[in-house]
């Protein structure tokens, strides 16, 4: 199969016309296509959120989606571009804490998370928030995106349930691919034996 492909794509550059002596742009990233919140406060954006629902092809998600797990998210500016994320949930009746780190891209609003190992790079954007209430966040991983709303309380209003909605539609997403997560069952701990730090080299 890895001959082929390398076969057929010989082949096309065979085929490519010759002399123009420059390459054709890259493809868009599907989130350069996204705005960013206008007049995004990060001050404003820190302290707890819920995660009210997510919209993603994920396969691991579709599978388990009969398992979600109410999920809280404590968010702290960091120097004052980049943001500290907690996040509680449950994992086999254990609540577990995983650390993360959003550090500033190329624009207000934007931002990477590096994961551990090669290839774990999601690029962050704050799409849409009020600061008080709800804030919808894109994340891109390869060619792959999802939309995540988030509430400061577990549940939000039909209003802004439908702003997600629009925005999920808006990246060629639907509603087959969106789930929302229970609306109890909080954590808002872990132990130190259950704290996933991915901040750390």
């Amino acid at each position: 199969m890895v001959a082929l492909g390398a076969l057929l794509l010989f082949g096309l550059l065979l085929t490519a016309p010759q002399g123009l002596g420059r390459r054709p742009p890259p493809p868009q990233s599907p989130l350069e296509k996204v705005a960013v919140q206008r007049e995004l406060s990060l001050p404003q954006l820190a302290g707890r959120w819920f995660l009210v629902g997510m919209a993603s092809r994920c396969r691991y998600l579709a599978e388990h989606s009969h398992r979600l797990e109410a999920t809280v998210v404590t968010l702290t500016v960091l120097d004052g571009q980049s943001l500290a994320i907690s996040t509680f949930r449950k994992l086999d009746g254990m609540c577990w804490e995983i650390r993360q780190r959003y550090l500033p891209a190329q624009a207000h609003g934007r931002f990477l998370l590096k994961g551990r190992g090669y290839g774990s790079k999601v690029d962050v954007v704050v799409g849409e928030t009020d600061h008080n209430s709800y804030a919808i966040l894109y994340y891109q991983k390869g060619r792959s995106i999802s939309v995540k709303l988030y509430g400061r309380s577990s549940r939000v209003s039909d209003a802004v349930a439908e702003k997600f909605e629009q925005h999920v539609r808006a990246v060629g997403l639907s509603e087959d691919v969106t789930y929302y997560f229970p609306t109890y069952g909080f954590c808002d701990s872990a132990d130190e034996f259950h704290i996933l730090d991915e901040t750390k080299p």
